[in-house]
């Protein structure tokens, strides 16, 4: 390849070197800090492959075995690692294959780039084999996207793309580049990474009176009570966040997207918000004067029914989007911004206070969650195991320090009210979307995002099976992903909600699985099986200890129901205990 005898030039010098569409863009990537690529070859992007087998030194390529795989494994090492993950895919199903990762990673905002070949530039709109209209049918689930049909074009749009996923509210970027564009030859003059795009303004402006206006209110405030969600997280906001927290005195809880911004056990950090959240954070959003939003938009599982939520507080919502300012919940006070400059500066304005009876409120209410629901589900003593109890262990042997990757159900929502999370960056879930089959995969990514880290994913027997065939990435790979699976025979959630009500009509959520210990040794990777209490917690000390990845099978009780709930079409305050 020419790439062996010719050196590339970088940014600051004049000189050009001939180079394809295919080298260029490899280039590209490693200027802008890529060490792993997510992706799985095909006919329209073989040249960017071909390429790409003289840079196995620079690029870690991980082969999945689907699309989808990849992407929620970009998507996984996103949320470890801070950096934008990238993936590849060819032109038709290849490309298709990616909608539901970029739908769940535009609606949670984690920062990728996907690059998808495309058939030759004449041959566009003619129906040529494994061609689709990607730009058309990515738009609404992407933040940009784009098509190179000349090569010259590939270093300028790559910038692009790096630049608008990972800045102001991130997002995926896909760039769709046609075949003879990355076979073309073109003088490249070295990678300039972009820091400005016209029209486009990732950070609102500031403004200073609506931070001193919120200030006020917060200052004069009774029961004032924080929501967190993502948004501290991605702003790298955490010090200052708890900072602000710790200097007002006020209650917080967060979205299941913000968990562990602040650790679990922060003495002012009062639970989970939202339809399976705890109940003091539900009931008493209902009753405070203050609300303070921070980098979190108000979904409809955290509001509940809209025309009777926070009805009585007067609103102060922190944002780097202001599309989301009021377009759920009417704002009294907008604060637009960047979280990591917007929190420092409400915090210098306000007053250093304690809130000790509003504080014992929250605490009131959970010692009737406690009585009501978690001692049941943590500490069953007889029965069946359950899921709250396998969490329960699982914190006991990590102490807080692991990843944790859910997946969506039943299992999600124990997972996260129960998981003890010490650091920022460790709770993986598809929050918006809510993708079944997202953990496997994601669990991979999150592995290769924090190599230093244990990375356990939590999944559904449900879920599992959707992306089954990821093991034989970890496999390949050779990747420590630890796996739990909560057993319960059934797709849970939906089964709540039919028996809940639907008067205990079970249509067609009884679920049928394999060995899945039997399915884990056909890929190389040990596991086990559970169903006694007392084999529980020594056998998560085995998976914990296993060097290398490990499935382990808890056969958890078939008709258990997650509790607390807020009813679909139901205020937060009528939150139900059972």
């Amino acid at each position: 390849m020419e790439i062996a005898q010719q050196e590339i030039p970088n940014s600051a010098e004049t000189k050009t070197v001939e180079v394809s569409g295919s080298v260029a863009l490899l280039e590209a990537l490693i200027a802008e800090g890529t060490e792993v690529i997510f992706g799985y070859p095909g006919g329209a992007i073989m040249p960017i492959y071909d390429a790409l087998y003289d840079y196995k030194e620079k690029l870690n390529h991980i082969l999945v075995r689907h699309e989808q795989g990849g992407i929620h494994a970009g998507q996984g090492f996103a949320r470890t690692s801070g950096k934008v993950g990238v993936v590849f895919a060819t032109s038709g199903p290849g490309a298709t294959n990616l909608i539901t990762g970029l739908a769940d990673a535009m609606i949670d905002s984690t920062p990728l780039v996907c690059i998808t070949g495309q058939v030759f530039a004449h041959l566009l709109g003619t129906d040529a084999f494994q061609e689709t209209d990607v730009i058309n049918i990515t738009t609404p689930v992407t933040k940009w996207n784009y098509q190179v049909t000349d090569a010259t074009e590939i270093p300028e749009v790559i910038s692009k793309a790096f630049y608008i996923a990972r800045s102001g509210r991130p997002g995926p970027v896909l760039i769709d580049i046609t075949k003879n564009a990355q076979i073309q030859k073109f003088d490249f003059a070295g990678y300039k990474p972009c820091d400005h795009i016209r029209s486009y303004r990732p950070k609102p402006i500031i403004r200073k009176e609506y931070i001193q206006k919120a200030a006020d209110l917060i200052n004069s405030a009774k029961k004032p009570f924080v929501l967190w969600g993502q948004g501290v997280i991605l702003g790298e906001a955490e010090k200052e966040f708890k900072a602000f927290v710790e200097k007002s005195g006020i209650p917080s809880a967060w979205t299941i997207l913000g968990a562990g911004a602040i650790p679990t056990d922060h003495p002012l950090n009062v639970g989970m918000l939202g339809m399976h959240g705890n109940y003091g954070p539900n009931v008493l959003t209902n009753e405070c004067d203050v609300l303070i939003a921070i980098g979190m938009r108000f979904d409809d599982r955290v509001t509940g029914r809209l025309d009777r939520y926070a009805k009585q507080a007067k609103v102060v919502h922190l944002d780097i989007d202001p599309s989301e300012i009021d377009k759920n919940v009417q704002t009294t006070v907008p604060v637009w911004g960047d979280c990591k400059e917007t929190l420092p500066a409400l915090t210098e304005l306000i007053q250093e206070r304690t809130f000790p009876e509003w504080i014992a409120k929250f605490k009131e209410y959970t010692e009737k969650e406690v009585e009501a629901v978690i001692n049941a589900e943590l500490h069953p003593g007889s029965g069946e195991l359950t899921m709250g109890e396998a969490i329960h262990q699982l914190n006991e042997l990590t102490k807080g320090d692991a990843v944790i990757v859910t997946d969506v159900g039943q299992h999600q929502m124990v997972a996260c009210r129960y998981a003890k999370l010490n650091k920022t960056r460790s709770n993986v879930t598809s929050g918006g979307l809510g993708t079944m089959g997202f953990a496997l995969p994601a669990a991979i990514g999150a592995k290769f995002g924090a190599p230093e880290r244990d990375v356990v994913a939590v999944i559904g027997d449900g879920g599992f099976q959707m992306t089954l065939q990821e093991l034989g990435t970890i496999m390949q790979s050779g990747i420590d992903v630890k796996i739990l699976i909560l057993n319960n025979r059934f797709l849970g959630m939906v089964r709540q909600w039919q028996e809940l009500f639907n008067e205990n009509r079970y249509s067609f959520v009884d679920m049928t699985s394999p060995d899945f210990v039997a399915l884990a040794a056909a890929y190389g990777i040990a596991g086990k099986s559970v169903s006694e209490r007392s084999d529980l917690n020594a056998s998560l000390e085995e998976m914990m200890n296993h060097k290398g990845s490990f499935l382990l099978e808890v056969m958890v009780t078939k008709e258990n129901n997650v509790f607390p709930m807020v009813p679909q079409g139901c205020s937060v305050a009528e939150i139900r205990l059972k």
